[in-house]
């Protein structure tokens, strides 16, 4: 079997589906697959939807469910999957770029050749850089990814965030937005400066445009300090000054502020009157981490001086940062989702020795799921995973 040869396509230039579809067909036939089809997740995680027009094939492949098929396993497991057929062996590999998701590459095999599955994973690495790469220059894959159409509030808000996956030897970092659609007003932010994580999570009043608004500041704020080398405390309060100072009281944001050193475990944070963490060890949650609140960035004063909390996690730790519309919120069965029913799903989510992605995935979907998909407030989920120096 011919090996891959990634220089040309690494060179290239693909800024249409077709064309990164083609190519990856094109690379596909040197390892002798066939019946390729790239997939990209919509926004909320629910559907595989293909890529590119494939007006070779004699029908148009579907949108595949990511709950119920077996291109959904590849996804939620980040493992290939295999399926014996007439014509050979069906294959799904993960398509992700770095650690952060983006799909699924479906490809036909002869046989089971362990060293032609390898090079199929290898490609459907070079599928998520292509996509992510041409992704910076073109809106063709965006749009790929909306299964209906999303408010303005929304595409603000998610051309605000990091990937959502981060994974590293020591630490891994996975969040999620719910509604992907709708929502406006609630971020997250994280950056792994050696051997600092820095995570933040936010919570701007109210919902839709102006809360997005609102959110780009407080967010814009963070990242600015944050490169400046302020420290936790000063860039809590600078935060707090630039919402005030730009608002006069009238807006604010709730939210919290960290950073793990990833070679002690040691946490410092602090809490702007915002739902505490929850702490996990052993697939069960221990209680919560507690910090002093000040007032939310825009309600408190110049003299303002937050409490910097300190925690020590343990290898295998976890912490999961969330808004209060995780747990608030009417619905139609007659209440949120509450905070007792998210440390029981938290737990049982944990146990089963999931993925911090697919953690975070798993409760989200509840939580929509308890309010019949129609939420009224922002549900943000963020899980940290320290798994002990390197």
């Amino acid at each position: 079997m011919t090996g891959l040869d990634l220089t040309p396509l690494l060179r290239s230039t693909l800024t249409q589906p077709e064309a990164v579809s083609a190519a990856i067909e094109s690379m596909g036939a040197t390892l002798g697959v066939s019946d390729v089809v790239l997939y990209v997740v919509d926004f909320g995680q629910t559907v595989l939807e293909p890529l590119g027009d494939h007006t070779a094939h004699n029908e148009l492949p579907h949108a595949e469910e990511v709950a119920s098929t077996m291109a959904g396993r590849a996804f939620l497991t980040q493992a290939p999957v295999t399926v014996e057929r007439p014509e050979g062996i069906r294959l799904w590999v993960p398509v992700f770029e770095g650690s952060d998701r983006s799909g699924v590459l479906a490809v036909t095999l002869p046989d089971g050749d362990t060293e032609r599955i390898a090079a199929c994973e290898t490609l459907g690495v070079l599928a998520g850089y292509l996509i992510t790469v041409n992704g910076r220059v073109s809106d063709i894959f965006n749009l790929h990814r909306r299964r209906k159409a999303m408010t303005l509030a929304a595409s603000m808000q998610w051309d605000l965030l990091p990937p959502l996956v981060f994974r590293s030897p020591p630490v891994t970092v996975a969040g999620v937005l719910e509604p992907a659609y709708e929502v406006g007003g609630d971020c997250f932010d994280y950056a792994i400066n050696w051997p600092v994580l820095d995570i933040a999570l936010m919570d701007s009043m109210g919902h839709g445009l102006d809360s997005a608004i609102l959110a780009g500041l407080a967010l814009g704020c963070y990242r600015h300090d944050r490169r400046h080398g302020r420290l936790l405390q000063g860039i809590h309060q600078e935060l707090e000054a630039t919402v005030r100072d730009h608002y006069g009281g009238r807006e604010f944001v709730t939210g919290q502020l960290a950073q793990l050193n990833v070679e002690t475990g040691e946490l410092q944070w602090t809490n702007a009157g915002h739902p505490l963490p929850l702490h996990i060890r052993g697939g069960q949650v221990i209680g919560t981490l507690a910090c002093p609140p000040t007032l939310p960035w825009g309600l408190g004063s110049a003299e303002s001086r937050p409490t910097v909390a300190v925690a020590s996690l343990e290898p295998g730790d976890s912490v999961l940062f969330y808004t209060d519309g995780a747990i608030e919120g009417k619905a139609r069965s007659g209440g949120g989702f509450g905070l007792e029913r998210l440390v029981d799903l938290v737990g049982q989510t944990a146990s089963d020795q999931l993925t911090a992605e697919e953690i975070v995935r798993r409760i989200g979907r509840a939580v929509l799921e308890h309010h019949s998909e129609r939420l009224d407030d922002d549900a943000t989920l963020v899980i940290v995973q320290w798994a002990g120096a390197s």
